[in-house]
């Protein structure tokens, strides 16, 4: 699992190897035994030990103790060593950025924030988000630093470089940091979240509603060859919908995302769906109105027009109910278990957004004969940060053998 340049996130070694990789993770500090290893994967004895010796030889598993056996000796368990990786998980808003950096588990190690402002253009806004990283990192995985500093940067385009706790030394230039981002022996790469459309394959904007300036930049190659690590894009609610799932939450749901903008992230059976081109999830640009007021998007009667004018006038509850329309008609499509919500908005007044979208759902099912009331509605775990640590996981699943997860 050696780290080159390539613009995009390496996948482990064998897809035996990740999955033994994830049984590790889930595993805890506990630890598992290589018996159970080949329980649950279906692998051989042997084929369990070749990997999980590689996989100690690479720093990443190590010992855990031992555990009472039924017959012979006692058994040696192994657990994942959390800190022989890190990625950067990166959230871009239209107004703020946001960065985390989380250990191969997903726990947060440490986290800057920075103004933004998305149409400054793309030179501005690399610089910025490059800026941040190499702040980010210094201050975590640098020389003699701790492991827990929160910074707070100056915005895009800023090089003051005493800013933020112990960012930088006196007298290194941001180049400086550069050479220690690309150098950093356990940042695996770094994964960045921001609004759509955009070509996840290839890391590539489209016409991001508001900022069609950024149609066809190649957001993750200017990235890799700037920060020298490999880089990961998707979606904002993708990236949010990523962390949910890996984090535990079951089933086929949606993530409805509203913020300064609106859209979804959609999971079924625990992988993400991005679709064909990385376009699914626009939920914000959804007609509900005909001749309904215009949308950035070019488009009228938008679930995301109709919904941020509701909030602009501070009518939350039209804002929840024109929610909840939008949820039902992507619950009558898709017939999903759950829809959880999350952003600044909701963050707000979140008991006003549960309970209208809910109330809307709740509607639907009775007019459907439903038994069972409407779909479940709930606030996503994360808080704040959610999009950033899910942009973490961008790196860290195909480890896991979660490339799509």
């Amino acid at each position: 699992m050696n780290r080159t340049n390539d613009p995009g996130v390496r996948t482990p070694r064998s897809p035996s190897a990740a999955r033994v990789l994830d049984l590790l993770r889930a595993a805890g500090t506990e630890g598992i035994s290589r018996l159970e290893l080949a329980e649950r994967t279906g692998l051989t004895p042997q084929a369990v030990s070749r990997i999980t010796a590689r996989l100690r030889a690479d720093g990443l598993a190590a010992e855990a103790g031992h555990r009472a056996s039924t017959g012979g000796k006692p058994r040696t368990v192994l657990r994942l060593v959390p800190e022989a990786g890190h990625a950067v998980g990166v959230h871009l808003d239209r107004d703020e950025l946001r960065a985390v950096l989380v250990d191969l588990t997903g726990t947060v190690a440490g986290e800057r924030r920075a103004p933004l402002d998305l149409g400054a253009g793309a030179e501005a806004v690399v610089t910025g988000v490059v800026l941040e990283v190499e702040a980010l990192v210094a201050e975590v995985l640098g020389e003699g630093r701790g492991t827990t500093t929160l910074g707070e940067g100056r915005g895009v385009g800023a090089r003051d470089e005493t800013q933020g706790a112990g960012v930088l030394e006196e007298g290194q230039g941001a180049g400086a940091v550069a050479r220690g981002v690309a150098t950093a022996p356990t940042l695996l790469g770094v994964g960045v979240a921001l609004p759509g459309p955009l070509d996840h394959a290839q890391g590539v904007l489209h016409r991001v509603t508001g900022f069609p300036e950024w149609d066809g930049f190649p957001l993750r190659d200017a990235l890799a060859r700037r920060l020298g690590v490999p880089v990961a894009v998707d979606k904002d609610t993708n990236a949010a919908a990523l962390g949910l799932a890996v984090g535990g939450e079951r089933g086929s749901f949606a993530y409805l995302h509203l913020g300064t903008g609106l859209g979804a992230g959609l999971v079924f059976g625990g992988s993400v769906y991005r679709g064909a081109r990385t376009g699914a999830g626009e939920f914000g640009h959804q007609v509900i109105q005909l001749d309904g007021p215009p949308c950035p998007c070019g488009a009228r009667g938008c679930v995301e027009a109709l919904c941020l004018a509701a909030v602009a006038r501070g009518d939350l509850a039209e804002a929840a109910r024109v929610l909840g329309a939008g949820a039902a008609n992507l619950a009558g499509l898709l017939d999903i278990d759950l829809v959880l919500l999350g952003g600044r908005t909701v963050a707000g007044a979140p008991g006003a957004f549960v309970r209208g979208v809910g109330a809307v759902l709740d509607e639907r099912a009775r007019r459907e004969g439903g038994h069972g009331g409407g779909v479940p509605v709930r606030v996503a775990p994360g808080g704040a940060r959610a999009i950033a640590e899910g942009a973490g996981h961008l790196v860290l699943a195909p480890l896991f053998g979660r490339g799509d997860a």
